[in-house]
């Protein structure tokens, strides 16, 4: 996990948010995934930095980054 992604349980039910904020990494990634582009989505949320959108990506690339073992 990125400094900029943080899991907080008083924030969001515990889930991944930006850091100082109550902005869900899932929210973030959902957005680029509806082709919301990153100047529009920090112009919506101008207390996100690219930075911090960039950490959401990682992390979500991080994520479902592992093994998936079969039984034969």
């Amino acid at each position: 996990m990125t400094a900029r992604v943080v899991i907080d349980p008083e924030v969001c039910g515990g889930r991944q948010i930006v850091a100082g904020t109550r902005m869900r990494v899932s929210d973030v990634l959902d957005a680029l995934a509806s082709s919301v582009s990153m100047e529009e989505l920090l112009g919506d949320f101008p207390y996100l930095t690219r930075e911090d959108v960039i950490a959401c990506l990682t992390y979500g690339a991080r994520a479902v980054d592992h093994a998936v073992v079969q039984a034969a």
